[in-house]
């Protein structure tokens, strides 16, 4: 009896032991509001913590300058878990896990001011903000891979023309490239440009097109990407309810007139967010965090459907109808920028966002499809050098705004091809260049209002200086003044000419002579890849013998043939809204 209850009072003992230890890994949180700052994807990331009772309360996350759509998306997402769940083991969104890493990692900092241990916060409870699949397989009349511009108009196209359809998306967030473009669109003969007495026409487009690609682009695929335009920037007017700028149409580089349509806060978030909706509007399903794997075909070479991965498992996705390719270029796959042209190796940054890594491409090619172009990769003239990011501000330059070098002289035509601009800008000291603009331009195209978190992060960075003098800018850059000045005066004598001798600038010409001015570090980036799968002007993939693969169709930057060496400014959302309806119809069927 004795042996008994010292055994209980041990055993009491230790148990009270083991609660005494779990109630110590539950550290109370000190009420209050704690602040924590870290660097994000693509600058600065503040996150406040509000603790009330010994709970998080609140998270204010509002201080950010991530991407709309993809780091501000899952910021939100992570804030979101963090407050209903109460716990710090979040994982991070598939396609911004820079932004992800940045907010919880801030989140802890924050915590700990608060008073949470090493201990408590290893033993909250593990919880995801990522899509999981229930089942191991899924039918639907057409599965379209990747949710960017051209994936969604695919899906709402094939939706409306009665398919069920399903949208696979690896990332957490719907979007792709089309997301962190500034969303212009070319269109000749539109509303805007008429309102502006603009003289435009396809014929002309067409031929603008063929020329900025050295007319290696297929005349029939250009010619439909021109053809069916206006009918695409119809459709997304009064369908999909985009809205654009109504006193702005901009000329690109290349182009022989002003024919960029440009988005509600000139980025390419009006267009996917509109897109996004009405596909689930439409009855649309979209898989996020699923990667298509490869193709799967009969033994007739029929395609039959895509075989995926969601959360570490394989699932199996039968097409009845057709697949369409939407998954994008490889301009973030450094090894496969090497592999076809090895120029663009690991020096080049990229604007592109990390998923750009070439998946359609590969798997079409491992069903027998022929590739096009497949060397041929841009880089765009005016992105941050420190991130690679395409810069929006740096859109000054379409509005009067001059490339300059470390010694203070104009170099090319700021307004000439993307590829052009980014070579001479290479081979240039340091193979960087200033784009250098007063209020003259800015008054014209406001970059510095309508892309403000971007204007203050840049001038945080040391990338970007505002003066009142041209001597203040000078000094700030280390540019000799006397030369600055002088290419200034001369520049601005052209400008009153009418025309730019020296470089032949394109567009209009405006002056610099009133500040404040501003002056911004810029560098090239890997940018878009023109080549990719080999496609007919009804996106039917072709194999390497020109012949249709059946049941298979491909739109946007997964496919080659139509820019050519280069593409123009603005033709990428053409492509994407053209060619992804023609997809989305065919595939239908």
């Amino acid at each position: 009896m004795l042996k008994k209850s010292v055994f209980h009072l041990t055993l009491a003992f230790v148990l009270a032991l083991g609660v005494a230890g779990c109630a110590q890994k539950k550290t109370s949180l000190k009420d209050g509001t704690y602040t924590a700052n870290t660097t994000g994807h693509n600058g600065p990331l503040e996150v406040k913590v509000t603790i009330a009772e010994g709970k998080i309360k609140d998270i204010d996350v509002s201080k950010n300058v991530e991407t709309k759509g993809i780091g501000s998306l899952a910021i939100e997402k992570i804030k979101n878990k963090v407050i209903e769940k109460q716990t710090l083991n979040v994982d991070t969104a598939t396609g911004a896990t820079i932004s992800s890493a940045a907010t919880l990692r801030a989140l802890k900092d924050a915590l700990k001011e608060a008073g949470l241990t090493k201990e408590a916060m290893e033993s909250m409870p593990k919880e995801s903000i990522n899509q999981v699949l229930s089942e191991k397989e899924y039918q639907y009349d057409v599965v379209i891979v990747g949710a960017g511009g051209a994936g969604l108009t695919a899906a709402i196209q094939a939706r409306e023309k009665g398919a069920k359809v399903l949208v696979l998306e690896k990332t957490s967030q719907v979007g792709g490239n089309t997301l962190v473009s500034g969303g212009g669109i070319n269109v000749p003969g539109t509303d805007l440009q008429k309102k502006k007495g603009i003289s435009d026409s396809a014929d002309l487009y067409q031929k603008d097109t063929l020329k900025g690609g050295d007319h290696l682009g297929k005349p029939e695929l250009v010619n439909t990407l021109a053809s069916r335009a206006l009918e695409a920037y119809q459709w997304l007017v009064k369908d999909v309810k985009m809205n654009f700028i109504q006193d702005r149409v901009q000329q690109f580089g290349g182009h022989s007139v002003p024919r960029a349509a440009i988005p509600n806060g000139n980025s390419g978030y009006e267009m996917i967010s509109k897109l996004e909706k009405l596909a689930i509007d439409k009855g649309v399903d979209i898989f996020k965090n699923t990667s298509a794997k490869k193709l799967m075909v009969d033994d007739k070479g029929v395609v039959t459907g895509v075989m995926g991965e969601n959360a570490g498992k394989e699932v199996k996705f039968i097409a009845k109808k057709a697949v369409v390719l939407a998954s994008g270029g490889f301009g973030s796959n450094i090894e496969m920028r090497k592999k076809y042209n090895s120029t663009y190796d690991e020096k080049y940054k990229t604007t592109c966002i990390s998923t750009s890594s070439g998946d359609g491409i590969k798997m079409a090619k491992d069903i027998g499809a022929a590739l096009v172009d497949m060397k041929q990769i841009q880089v765009y003239p005016t992105c941050n050098p420190q991130t690679g990011i395409i810069s929006y501000v740096a859109n000054s330059r379409f509005d009067g705004g001059i490339l300059v070098n470390q010694k203070g002289k104009r170099f090319v035509n700021d307004m000439g091809r993307r590829d052009v601009i980014s070579n001479a800008i290479l081979a240039q000291p340091g193979q960087y260049a200033y784009l250098l603009w007063g209020q003259e331009v800015e008054s014209n195209g406001h970059m510095t209002q309508i892309h403000k978190n971007e204007f203050e992060n840049l001038k945080k960075s040391g990338l970007l200086f505002e003066a009142n003098s041209i001597e203040e800018l000078a000094e700030k850059t280390k540019i000799d003044v006397s030369t600055l000045k002088k290419t200034l005066e001369t520049y601005n004598k052209y400008v009153a000419m009418g025309s730019d001798p020296e470089q032949k600038r394109g567009g209009k010409l405006r002056s610099i002579t009133k500040g404040p001015f501003y002056i911004q570090k810029v560098a090239p980036a890997t940018h878009h890849t023109m080549g990719g799968v080999a496609i007919n002007s009804k996106t039917q993939v072709l194999n390497e013998q020109g012949k249709v693969i059946q049941h298979l169709f491909a739109a946007g930057e997964v496919t080659g043939g139509i820019h050519g060496t280069n593409r123009l400014g603005g033709n990428a959302i053409t492509d994407i809204v053209v060619f992804g309806r023609i997809a989305g119809e065919n595939a239908a069927k």
